[in-house]
């Protein structure tokens, strides 16, 4: 399953060459993961922490009226990290491909955590591939 975000294209996110500058895409897929984990009621003191992004840029995304769709799902559940891949597009073309290393976080101890069974089973609900899923996370656990 993939999670879709619908995000606007505004008039601040362009730059000199009228097509959304390349850095505002980060802010779009911080967006979209926001929108993701939005609901999910962390621990007191937890979260999560970037740790990679990566970033194709495909095409150019010049301002207009409607929303892009940012596409997101989980690639990769680790011990004390996961990943998640997105598509920045519209029907018809893709802007954008992406993906980011997520490191969930004990803030008060100042040092990553592993992942907790509830937060797995709901990246599990967005894998690409349970199958692969299983896959790796038995070669983890070995």
């Amino acid at each position: 399953m993939r999670h879709i975000y619908r995000c606007p294209v505004r008039w601040a996110d362009m730059d000199a060459y009228g097509h959304v500058n390349n850095a505002v895409f980060l802010t779009y897929l911080e967006e979209a993961r926001i929108d993701f984990m939005s609901g999910r009621d962390p621990l007191p003191g937890q979260g999560s922490v970037v740790a990679r992004h990566e970033i194709d840029y495909k095409r150019q995304l010049v301002n207009r009226s409607r929303p892009v769709e940012i596409e997101l799902w989980v690639t990769q559940i680790r011990a004390v990290s996961f990943t998640v891949a997105y598509e920045v597009k519209d029907a018809d073309q893709v802007y954008a491909t992406a993906s980011t290393v997520i490191v969930p976080f004990d803030f008060e101890e100042q040092r990553p955590r592993r992942i907790t069974k509830e937060e797995r089973e709901f990246l599990r609900e967005y894998m690409q591939d349970a199958e692969d899923a299983d896959d790796k996370e038995e070669a983890v656990a070995a």
